[in-house]
């Protein structure tokens, strides 16, 4: 395969990284962010606890309020490094959840998309159009895939996850319907992001594609029109 090829498959990737490296990076951040704000809040709640346990027998010497502290301190750290691991365990299946989902639904899109070509192509070979085959791909067979990477497969995939995650926790209709709405929001905020910086990049899109072919066939014939004929 041309290294031209590798290039432009790695320039095709979301925000330029491969799927592995990318799950990967969400898996580390979102597990990491989850232990600092679970430990944060285990550490607090597990503090209170604490003095609410022992608001009935408070020390009365020096030595006594050392000792307490000291517990009181233990007690906090144990609290916030189990609710961080539970936190970060729970964030990481999440996120690494939303980033399967949005790869398996760009790669789905691209066979969909891919199967129709074939079958129009089949369908103009049939009728003798051999000239037409083929005109609406991208440079490579494999454009089909690459170009269907934007923002609804990132809208899908936040709501499918917000969905499971209102679902495991058996939230009453309103807090799905809160959910979904903030699943939505951040899918497609996240996404045009996406789409922005690829393009950028100079990674193509399937609606971009679409709107500029459409463009040039509508300049294309009405330059025909324009065209007088010879008298």
């Amino acid at each position: 395969m041309p290294q031209s090829h590798i290039i432009d498959r790695s320039l095709q990737d979301r925000l330029s990284l491969p799927f592995g490296t990318r799950l990967v990076l969400a898996l580390s951040l979102a597990s990491t962010s989850g232990f600092a704000l679970g430990a944060a809040y285990g550490g607090q709640v597990a503090g209170l606890r604490f003095r609410a346990e022992n608001a009935h027998r408070l020390p009365t010497s020096e030595v006594g309020w050392f000792l307490y502290h000291k517990s009181k301190n233990y007690n906090a750290m144990l609290g916030g490094i189990k609710e961080g691991l539970h936190m970060g365990m729970r964030l990481g299946f999440w996120g690494g959840l939303f980033f399967w989902t949005e790869e398996g639904l760009d790669r789905m899109r691209g066979a969909v998309v891919r199967g129709w070509a074939g079958f129009q192509d089949r369908r103009k070979l049939e009728r003798g159009w051999e000239r037409e085959v083929g005109l609406e791909r991208l440079e490579d067979d494999e454009g089909f895939l690459w170009v269907q990477r934007d923002f609804l497969s990132t809208t899908v995939a936040a709501l499918s996850t917000a969905g499971a995650f209102s679902a495991w926790n058996r939230f009453p209709l309103p807090t799905a319907a809160r959910t979904a709405k903030m699943g939505l929001k951040a899918g497609l905020a996240f996404g045009l992001i996406q789409d922005a910086l690829g393009l950028l990049r100079g990674r193509k899109l399937g609606y971009v594609e679409f709107i500029r072919r459409a463009l040039g066939r509508g300049q294309g014939e009405s330059s025909v029109k324009e065209t007088p004929r010879p008298g």
